[in-house]
């Protein structure tokens, strides 16, 4: 049984790297909701508390670390965080620092190598700061559902029930009321896909349902169009990249003529996706910074390039080398989602912070691992659908010539090596840079990770595993 103890945050670093210096977070905002009318706020105050993330992370015990093994910032890094130089820079700081304070020497220990085998059920402990909020999701519990045997990923907190029942409540309200985003028949779908449920375990350190709200509508669209336009409810790949580029707009509006303008606009209503897009980028912005803002419309142009890339090589009935089939799961996976968590989170990782190359690794990484996470239990989903779907255990067994089981098995080995990977470059990260907003961040990035597993294991409505054990 997992520890009833563990705090609300489950993080996917290992521990060392998660108790990596001591830096406050309290500094970072936390707005109320976007979009939240009297009646919301009424029932904001009931269910939201303040966020469940602790102010501070521990220091790791003293320890005397050779010069040689101490992890070292690189220049670009070191001119980020010293801020900008030269001529008519003076006047932008009160007390300028020409070079970043120093850190202290720390030691990031690597997780024993048993940590690193894949288990049934990897019980790797993330940081002990965290401690339990009140209320019903203080202690872990059993779910239901079964993890993929052999699959390396953490427990999760049972999400807060009372969030993700108001979660639950106000995304259907928003889908019917607001976009009518489906018709009646397909209901039961869109209840099975708890996006409650979804969201809450992603997004643990959310100070309100309001910002909960941000994520659900953006996923809820997400899938709309990958619905609509590429799959189950009447997608297909001719065509695609027309509809794509069209819905496209709704996140990164047109600018045209007064003669066109108009027409565009009146476009954005013209179905359920574009709809759906319109709405919750509307209220996205509403929380976001610009620079967030054009964050998420970057990661959803990769998403729309690798819906592109999947199509065409449905259109030729052409299967991937499995490389090639990898390099498309890095466009087409669930990037837009985790790269969101500071505005979720009611805080703003620095754009020069979020583009350095350390960074966008953990982030690409963890994308990489959590679709691979859906490809495996979404297998016998999509099996059972009309056609050929492409996911890592088909595309394995086709071109490296291997029985079912021994590609399914393959892939989960492919997801435990991504798994390793983004650990392995998320305390490296933490070593090089201990700034509050990246410390929280990558932590943010791997509680998605892990709300993402504990979500499809725990949805039998629409997952079920293959018989290979």
């Amino acid at each position: 049984m997992p520890d009833p103890e563990c705090s609300r945050v489950r993080s996917s670093l290992p521990v060392a790297a998660s108790r990596f210096g001591t830096y406050g977070l309290a500094g970072a905002g936390a707005g109320a909701g976007a979009g939240a009318g009297a009646g919301d706020r009424d029932v904001e105050a009931a269910v939201d508390g303040p966020p469940p993330v602790v102010s501070s992370l521990p220091a790791p015990p003293s320890v005397d670390v050779p010069a040689a093994g101490v992890a070292t910032a690189s220049a670009e890094l070191r001119r980020v965080l010293r801020g900008p130089s030269g001529l008519g820079t003076a006047s932008l700081y009160v007390a300028r620092r020409e070079e970043p304070p120093p850190t202290p020497a720390r030691t990031l220990t690597p997780p024993p190598p048993a940590l690193l085998m894949p288990t049934a059920h990897s019980t790797l402990t993330p940081s002990s700061a965290l401690t339990p909020a009140p209320g019903p999701a203080a202690g872990l519990t059993s779910v239901e559902g079964v993890p993929v045997p052999g699959l390396y990923h953490h427990p999760v907190v049972e999400p807060d029930l009372v969030r993700v029942e108001e979660v639950s409540r106000r995304i259907k309200s928003w889908a019917l009321d607001e976009v009518d985003l489906f018709p009646g028949a397909w209901e039961d779908e869109f209840d099975g896909f708890s996006v409650g449920r979804y969201m809450v375990a992603c997004h643990p350190d959310a100070p309100t349902v309001g910002h909960l709200m941000l994520a659900a509508r953006l996923m809820v669209a997400e899938n709309a169009v990958d619905d609509c336009y590429c799959e189950d409810h009447g997608g297909s790949p001719v065509g695609l990249g027309g509809r794509l580029l069209l819905a496209h707009t709704a996140l990164d509006p047109l600018y045209t003529t007064g003669e066109y303008q108009p027409l565009w606009a009146k476009s954005l209503d013209s179905d359920a996706p574009r709809r759906a897009y319109r709405s919750a980028m509307e209220y996205f912005l509403q929380e976001a910074s610009a620079s967030q803002a054009d964050r998420f419309r970057h990661d959803m142009a990769r998403l729309h390039m690798g819906y592109l890339a999947e199509a065409a090589w449905a259109q030729e009935d052409h299967v991937p080398e499995v490389w090639e089939y990898l390099a498309m799961r890095q466009f087409n996976n669930f990037r837009p989602c985790p790269t969101i968590t500071d505005t979720v989170g009611g805080y703003e990782l620095a754009a020069d912070l979020h583009a350095q190359p350390p960074m966008q690794r953990v982030i690409a990484l963890a994308s990489n691992a959590t679709t691979i996470v859906n490809d495996l239990y979404s297998y016998t989903k999509e099996l059972a659908s009309p056609g050929r779907h492409l996911n890592l255990p088909v595309v394995i067994a086709e071109r490296e010539d291997l029985s079912e089981r021994e590609a399914y098995l393959k892939a989960v080995e492919v997801h435990n090596d991504l798994m390793r990977r983004f650990e392995t470059e998320a305390a490296a990260l933490a070593a090089t840079c201990p700034v509050p907003g990246v410390q929280r961040f990558v932590r943010g990035v791997a509680a998605w990770v892990d709300g993402n597993h504990y979500w499809h294991q725990t949805n039998t409505y629409r997952y079920s595993l293959p018989d290979f054990w």
